[in-house]
């Protein structure tokens, strides 16, 4: 059976929309979602910025201009112009749109001045050397979105961001799955090193977020707990009590982005969340706290098991061993003390939860993921029914 939910399944999802992560509240309408935003100081007294996005529709982005736009500042975005934001729509109306492509076509870039770049579309390292060289001279910042999946494979037990990054792909890998990974964390080290090239160290700063979850996440990656948990009765928790977690709301990632081009604050940052460390049992008894409803919460963690019924992750969970034995373990020390500040969980799940049931997406969208007959969300039962067998021998 094919792997659910795999990061693999991310990646390449993730690549071909321009990405590289409960019965509380009103819905939400396409055009009306919740602009809940963290406190924030206001930007620096020398005036409102002029931010260029490249990317900007997807996922990140649109959080990145609700914020930006907040603060008073104004918003360019380069684009294709073939995605279609699923919140905020009419804030795009008070954004400049220029239309290009960064494989082969960016003339669109070839005039303006920006205080800052924001590279959410660099999923090729020449990409992001190209539009670097290109904007250096025209441009005060260029903030690179990279990953945590620089530091793939995941051996350490506290990833730090001076940590070895990944620059070349190893020959003899069999794996597909492997294959990607390897291939996508030295795409994103790359990346990092010729914008950091072009714009020097000074005028540089790069983000290596860990999953981002939210509204508006279009790889369904994360969508299975806010649906699962609303539903109550016997959930299935995978994994062993102590196995970490880490996540971040796209929310925290995107208006801290912002903080730092407004305060200047180049350099290299993890972006992981929760703020203190966490296993999978504490964050599913914390995140079902935001549905009223009466659950039990059945722990399988057993991995043969587990592996035998093709659940190896169900994120933000991820099976912790081989190569992702620290996927959950990376520190985000330097990141908070730069400004870094998370929601409260129960928030993103309620806001995750009415982004999905709002009219920005339409039944076929979630009938896609809730109807898929090899998730885990139509599984549980069996996969249940199975373990408690599995328990008595």
């Amino acid at each position: 059976m094919k792997k659910i939910n795999s990061r693999r399944a991310f990646i390449e999802k993730g690549l071909k929309l321009g990405l590289v992560l409960p019965l509380a509240g009103t819905r939400l309408l396409a055009s009306n979602p919740i602009l809940n935003f963290q406190k924030a100081p206001k930007p620096r007294p020398s005036g409102k910025l002029n931010i260029l996005i490249l990317g900007g529709t997807s996922f990140l982005g649109p959080h990145q201009i609700a914020y930006a736009l907040k603060q008073g500042h104004s918003v360019t975005t380069f684009t294709r112009g073939k995605t279609k934001p699923t919140i905020y729509r009419d804030l795009f109306e008070k954004v400049t749109s220029l239309t290009g492509d960064r494989a082969n076509d960016l003339t669109a870039l070839e005039n303006g001045t920006w205080d800052a770049v924001i590279d959410n579309s660099g999923h090729n390292a020449e990409w992001t050397k190209r539009s670097a060289a290109l904007l250096k001279d025209r441009a005060g910042l260029y903030l690179y979105t990279s990953s945590t999946g620089v530091y793939y494979p995941y051996l350490g037990k506290n990833i730090k961001e001076d940590a070895q990054l990944l620059l070349v792909e190893p020959e003899g890998i069999e794996d597909e799955e492997m294959k990607l990974e390897y291939w996508y964390g030295v795409m994103k080290s790359n990346s990092e090193i010729a914008a950091g090239a072009e714009f020097g160290e000074d005028r540089t700063i790069v983000v290596r977020p860990t999953y981002m979850v939210g509204p508006a996440d279009k790889s369904d990656r994360f969508i299975h707990w806010p649906v699962r948990l609303a539903k109550g009765g016997e959930i299935l928790v995978p994994g062993k009590k102590n196995d970490p977690v880490q996540y971040i709301d796209v929310r925290d990632v995107a208006e801290w982005m912002i903080r730092l081009i407004e305060e200047r604050k180049t350099g290299t940052f993890n972006a992981v969340g929760p703020k203190r460390s966490q296993n999978m049992y504490s964050f599913v008894k914390e995140a079902g706290k935001a549905f009223d409803v009466n659950s039990s919460l059945i722990y399988v963690d057993d991995y043969k098991f587990l592996k035998e019924q093709h659940i190896n992750n169900l994120i933000p969970w991820i099976m912790p061993e081989g190569n992702n034995t620290g996927s959950a373990r990376v520190n985000n020390k330097k990141g908070i003390k730069a400004g870094l500040s998370f929601r409260n969980l129960q928030d993103t799940i309620k806001d995750t939860y009415d982004w999905w049931y709002s009219d920005a997406l339409t039944d076929e969208r979630r009938d896609k993921f809730e109807q898929n007959p090899e998730a885990v969300l139509l599984r549980e039962k069996a996969v249940l029914g199975a373990w408690k067998r599995y328990e008595k021998n």
